[in-house]
């Protein structure tokens, strides 16, 4: 499901937009930083305080995450089953996985969101419509920043 493109864009971005449903019914977005991609039906993150996705994920599984590489102007949008697992039950090889990415911040996980896929697309600005290039948008998105 998940492209080798849209693999890159997870792994060299990282940081991931985690929607769930509230207790009641409201969106509730939340950034994570920590991802990780287990195959291309299985995405996850560190629970590093995050009591309000967990509190979420375990009333209603259902979710989105979105993570964007803003330099090319395209995102990964995917639709989910997300789980909570804690520390102690998690699989080695899960463990494993973010002892490789993210061992500075493995202390602090009190535990792990894992994301069976069920959708996944590939998201692009309206401006490859226009017949921007990739690296056109990268370039130009590359001055803006180095302006800042």
């Amino acid at each position: 499901m998940l492209t080798a493109e849209m693999q890159a864009i997870i792994t060299t971005h990282s940081c991931g937009f985690v929607a769930t449903i509230d207790a009641d019914g409201r969106p509730a977005v939340s950034p994570k930083a920590t991802f990780v991609v287990i195959d291309d039906c299985t995405i996850a993150c560190g629970n590093i305080r995050s009591p309000g996705t967990a509190r979420n994920l375990r009333a209603n599984a259902g979710c989105e995450v979105c993570f964007l590489d803003p330099l090319a102007r395209k995102a990964v949008r995917v639709r989910a089953s997300g789980s909570v697992v804690q520390r102690a039950a998690a699989a080695p090889d899960l463990v494993s996985q973010f002892e490789q990415a993210w061992a500075y911040y493995l202390p602090h996980m009190t535990g792990f969101f894992v994301f069976d896929i069920a959708n996944a697309e590939l998201v692009l600005s309206p401006a490859y419509d226009y017949g921007h290039t990739q690296d056109e948008l990268m370039a130009s998105n590359k001055a803006k920043m180095a302006a800042l």
